[in-house]
């Protein structure tokens, strides 16, 4: 199915939402040659199972987790983790202990990368806008292009996420 889904799409990984339970998941896409990106902390499609938006693996144990989870992944053949609504420091020592790349969206300055949802980036979302999210385009003046070289001109310099864009 993941190899029909990427020829008709175009795509060319298959995001996973989920740690433990997608390890053989993981494996499989591996074996046949499939990337993968792994999606550990909040998970938007679990959202109600893991009692609303609220940041993930800030207790100690659920931290230890998550990085334990994500070697996990890692060994089993994800290309790719993304890390979102998790403490900084918990993303920069995930990001420290993988040898793939790590995204952050609400995970702090110090991953390999960024990812922020476009109408949070331009403010426009229709319920509230995330705590970690960055109006780029009520700085630009409503200026959509402007906001989006803004965003990346922020991420490149790691101005953004700044400190009240981030979950300690």
């Amino acid at each position: 199915n993941a190899s029909y889904l990427l020829k008709q799409t175009q795509a060319q990984v298959v995001k996973l939402e989920g740690g433990q339970t997608q390890l053989k998941t993981v494996e499989t896409l591996a074996k046949f040659g499939i990337a993968s990106c792994s999606h550990l902390g909040l998970q938007p499609q679990m959202v109600h199972k893991m009692g609303g938006y609220r940041v993930q693996g800030k207790a100690r144990s659920a931290a230890e987790e998550m990085l334990a989870t994500a070697k996990d992944l890692e060994a089993a053949g994800t290309d790719l983790l993304l890390l979102e609504c998790v403490p900084a420091h918990l993303a920069a020592g995930i990001t420290e202990a993988l040898e793939i790349p790590v995204i952050g969206i609400g995970a702090g300055v110090d991953t390999d990368g960024q990812v922020l949802v476009s109408y949070d980036m331009l403010g426009i979302s229709v319920n509230k806008v995330p705590s970690f999210a960055r109006n780029f385009l009520e700085e630009r003046g409503g200026d959509i292009r402007g906001a989006m070289a803004s965003y990346v001109e922020a991420v490149r310099n790691k101005t953004f996420p700044a400190r009240e864009h981030t979950f300690a």
